[in-house]
Order: C-alpha cells, then sequence, then structure tokens
C-alpha cells in the first residue's frame, strides 16, 4: 500500500507541474498533458530508482526516450485517432506524423535534469525510501 501512495503522489505531482509548465509556455493546456506529464514523471521516477548509479546523462537520456515515446503514443491517440489537435509538430523538421521531433526530444532530455533532481527530492522529502 505504502508503495501505491508514493507512486500516486509523483504520478500526481508531474500531472500538476506539467500542466502548470505548459501554461507558463503555451499559454494554455489539455487534461490529456496532465495524464501524460503524470506518467513521465512517475517514469522517470523509477529511473532513477533502479539506475540510480548511473550518471546523470544516461538517466535524462532514459527520460528522454520515456517522454517521447509517451508523447508519440498519446499524441497517436489524442491527435490522430481522436483529433483533439492538442499539438502539431508537422512544421518542424524530422518529426514523426507531427507528433514528435527532434528539437522537442532534445527539449525533454533537458526537461529531464530537473525531473531527476524533483524525483530525488520527492523520495527523501515524502520518506519514500525501503
Amino acid at each position: 500500500m505504502k508503495r501505491i501512495r508514493e507512486f500516486f503522489c509523483v504520478y500526481s505531482f508531474g500531472a500538476v507541474v506539467y500542466c502548470l509548465i505548459e501554461v507558463l509556455f503555451r499559454g494554455f493546456t489539455h487534461w490529456s498533458m496532465g495524464l501524460t506529464g503524470g506518467a513521465a514523471l512517475l517514469g522517470i521516477y523509477c529511473v532513477n530508482e533502479k539506475y540510480k548509479h548511473a550518471s546523470i546523462f544516461k538517466r535524462c537520456l532514459m527520460g528522454c526516450g520515456i517522454i517521447t515515446v509517451l508523447e508519440l503514443l498519446v499524441g497517436l491517440l489524442v491527435n490522430k485517432l481522436f483529433r483533439w489537435h492538442v499539438w502539431d509538430y508537422s512544421a518542424r523538421p524530422f518529426n514523426l506524423f507531427g507528433q514528435i521531433c527532434p528539437l522537442f526530444s532534445l527539449c525533454w532530455f533537458l526537461l529531464s535534469f530537473p525531473a531527476c533532481m524533483l524525483c530525488k527530492l520527492l523520495k527523501k522529502q515524502f520518506g519514500f525510501t525501503r
């Protein structure tokens, strides 16, 4: 039960923080981004726990991969299947289906640095240690 509470807290924090980031940079967000942001932070949290002795660069690379894959999967669902038009990278070079592109993958890599630090802080602050 403690583990479920831990994951719920991390997921919820990621959902809220990502929506705030989007509102700051885009001026708006969509509820699906909250779900995706929560999943992304939880994925990074698990990577940080499993690979805590890996370099920060490697953990951020894994975080970038997690976020990019989530963005592709969620984008195919919400933008292509449901046609909600939450985002569109079609004008960006080397995009894949207009859902992911190298520029934003680089952004996710850079965002993974503070996310890794946040995960460490959450683990310490909330006493999520085993």
